[in-house]
This record gives structure tokens, C-alpha cells and sequence, in this order.
């Protein structure tokens, strides 16, 4: 089972500024959501590790704290041998399931990382990372995010030179976190499949971040995945409600209501006298059905968001969850054929053609 998105490193930098000594990942770790023998629980066999930073980051700073996360996953990675194997191609993930570890694979989370640069996109490939993310929830120069006020309307043309250079690497473009406009001129523009690492269906749960219908169709067309996403704002419409409510009070506060912090601060405060809804296994399976039905069985897979968000659905809440969910998928009676594709087949078809692709 290959997930899309997993953001540990970041959690581990905010933990404990990834000292292993404070947070033994080969034991529980109670305070992230992400430990070794959770994985072995919920059956995961690869793992596109995120080397998120904060988009409103400057540009030197964020490139450093990239890189610095890449490093934390190489040493992650070189700290349990066993456990963990370090992944570029499809082969790799192959090779370290037949070893009966878990495929480690990097995908940098926002176009801000590269700092506007070509030859830091392709350093960044040469260092492990084989996808990225075009924006996260503030625009960069080149690109416009879902979540921030739009500026250029889609890409410019150094955004479209990017997506072009991705391709050329074989470097996976991810859509999640763009504007509509972006995921529809990056979708026309590359020659590759495109993923979403982490979002779910906008016609079940109608947030920026989630894929619109059209985008959803086109997608099939280009041969891409769209990895659904556990995150309780993006999978329940109750839940998006009740988080908007927390960033109308941040701006009401004069606080940026795109500061997830403040955010999860405000919604911290709420909890003891109006909790949030809960979302639930059901409407995490609601979104793959979706997804399955608008872009086909070939084109949907997991990004399950762990340690990216302070809260999970009910039955969730972390990465021993992932076979709870499978039940719930054979119980609406997915096929084994079906549950595979999903599983792994389909993100490592994706990896294959765009590495087929590169140049």
C-alpha cells in the first residue's frame, strides 16, 4: 500500500527539531501520528515522505529548510535500515517490497522550495524529490494557489517552463494546493500523467482545496491519479463549516485566516464549548467512490495527510488506520482487482509513464 503524503519530517522538525534521541520512531511516538511499527500496522509498503516548509517562508530561508528536510528523511531512512529504503523509480519500490521494507520516496510541498529556479528544481530531483508540488496556500511568482487571492489567472510562462522541466526529469507534477486554473493549464501543458498527492472530490465537500469535477474527468484523459486525502475539512462538508467559522474569528482578530496555526489555535479554544463535527470513515470512502466514478477505477489512490492535520475521522487517527478503511471499501463492494489498483498499481503506473517520459 503506497500513500501519497505523509508529513512527519515537518512534524519531527517541530517536535523535536528531528532529534531521534527525544522521539524513538521505531517505537510509539505519541505525540506525532507516524511511527515505525504503526506503518508495519496498517500495512504500508511505500511512503512519498513530504519535505514541507511554510509557504510564507522567503526564498532563501524556505530553500534551506527544504533542504533540511530532505536531510532528516536521508538519515530517517539511513537510521532504520530495516525498516526503510530509499526509493527513485518504480523499481526501487518494487525492490524494497520484496525486501520487506518500506519504499521512501520524497515530494517537496510548494513551488516556493525551489526559490524560482531551474537549476534548483533539477538539484532538488538529483537530491531524491520526484514530485512537487506547485503551490501550497499562498501563491508563488509563477503559479496561483487554491487558497490565496488569484494574481496571474493560472501560470505564467516561468511557470509553464517548470512544469515543462518536471516533465522533462521525470518529476511528477502535483496539483494539489493550485487554483482550478492552474490544474487545468498544467493538465493541457504536460506531457506526463499529473498527480494530487493529497485532495479529495469538490462536488462532496466544496473547499478550494478539493478537485472539481471537470479537473477530475480531464485527469483520466492525461493518465494521472488523484490520491484522496483523510483530512476531515476536505472529506466532510459539516466540518469545512465549522472550520471556516475558526478562520472568520482569526480575521476578525486581524489574523490571516490562511495561518494554519492560528487556525488550529482558535479551533483548539472552540473545542470545549463547541466541539467540531466529527468526520467519518464513510465519508473518507464517499470521496474514492467519487473519484472512481468521475475519473475511473485507473485514476484514484490514498494520500492520507498523517501528521499534516491536528485532527483525523473517527476510526483514523493514524497509520495503523489504513486497513479499517480497506473494510469499509469491501464492504461496498470494491473488487480485490479494484482495491489493488487503489493500493498500489495505479501511483506506480503513474511513476512509470512520467519516468517513460523523461528526457
Amino acid at each position: 500500500m503506497i500513500d501519497g503524503h505523509n508529513d512527519l519530517p515537518w512534524a519531527m522538525r517541530e517536535l523535536c527539531f528531528y532529534d531521534f534521541e527525544k522521539a524513538e520512531l521505531s517505537g510509539h511516538v505519541p505525540a506525532v501520528q507516524t511511527d515505525i511499527p504503526r506503518l508495519r500496522a496498517g500495512g504500508v509498503t511505500g511512503q512519498f515522505w513530504s519535505v514541507y516548509v511554510p509557504s510564507t517562508l522567503p526564498g532563501g530561508a524556505a530553500l534551506t529548510a527544504t533542504l533540511e528536510q530532505i536531510d532528516f528523511v536521508g538519515r530517517l531512512i539511513e537510521r532504520y535500515p530495516d525498516d526503510l529504503a530509499r526509493a527513485l523509480t518504480v523499481g526501487d519500490v518494487e525492490a524494497a517490497h520484496g525486501s520487506g521494507r518500506i519504499a521512501s520516496l520524497i515530494g517537496i510541498e510548494g513551488g516556493h522550495s525551489i526559490n524560482g529556479s531551474l537549476a534548483v528544481l533539477r538539484l532538488m530531483y538529483e537530491l531524491g524529490a520526484r514530485y512537487m508540488t506547485l503551490t501550497h496556500n499562498d501563491n508563488v511568482e509563477w503559479a496561483d494557489s487554491a487558497t490565496d487571492t488569484p494574481v496571474l489567472g493560472g501560470l505564467s510562462g516561468f511557470g509553464e517552463s517548470v512544469v515543462r522541466e518536471m516533465n522533462r526529469l521525470g518529476m511528477l507534477v502535483d496539483l494539489s494546493h493550485v487554483s482550478p486554473d492552474v490544474m487545468r493549464q498544467s493538465l493541457a501543458l504536460s506531457s506526463a500523467p499529473v498527480m494530487f498527492s493529497h485532495s479529495s472530490a469538490r462536488a462532496l465537500c466544496d473547499v478550494p482545496r478539493n478537485v472539481p469535477d471537470d479537473v477530475l474527468t480531464t485527469l483520466a484523459t492525461n493518465g494521472g491519479i488523484c490520491m484522496v486525502t483523510f483530512v476531515p475539512d476536505f472529506v466532510s462538508a459539516k466540518v469545512a463549516r465549522w472550520t471556516n467559522q475558526s478562520k472568520e474569528i482569526a480575521a476578525d482578530r486581524g489574523l490571516s485566516p490562511r495561518n494554519l496555526h492560528e487556525v488550529e489555535r482558535i479551533s483548539a479554544e472552540r473545542m470545549a464549548t463547541d466541539p467540531a463535527p466529527v468526520a467519518t470513515i464513510s465519508d473518507v470512502v464517499s470521496h474514492f467512490e467519487h473519484v472512481r466514478e468521475v475519473s475511473g477505477i485507473d485514476h484514484v489512490g490514498i494520500g492520507g495527510d498523517y501528521d499534516g492535520s491536528m485532527m483525523m475521522p473517527a476510526g483514523m487517527e493514524d497509520v495503523s488506520s489504513y486497513p479499517r478503511l480497506f473494510d469499509a471499501l469491501v464492504e461496498r463492494h470494491w473488487s480485490v482487482s479494484d482495491l489493488d489498483k487503489l493500493r498500489k498499481l495505479n501511483v506506480l503506473r503513474t511513476m512509470r509513464d512520467a519516468q517513460s517520459l523523461a528526457s
